[in-house]
């Protein structure tokens, strides 16, 4: 299920580029991927969505959830 919130960290020509599910622009274009991963942290816990990471080749290597798990963890 795709969340329009959803914030992805992808690669760009100029960097690293944070770009929220459905929007053809970035939010913000940043000169590392670690730059990217904290802005995007902060506008998907705006959100209370996820962060999906994506390596240099497109693929996504990680995810991190903010608030919206459909199956939040016992504990």
């Amino acid at each position: 299920m795709s969340n329009q919130n959803n914030i992805h960290v992808l690669p760009h020509d100029d960097g690293w580029q944070v770009k929220r599910a459905g929007n053809t622009r970035a939010s913000k274009i940043t000169q590392t991927q670690q730059e990217a991963i904290n802005y995007g942290e902060d506008l998907a816990k705006n959100y209370k969505s996820e962060l999906i990471i994506h390596g240099k080749d497109g693929r996504i290597r990680e995810r991190r959830s903010y608030g919206n798990d459909p199956y939040p963890p016992r504990g």
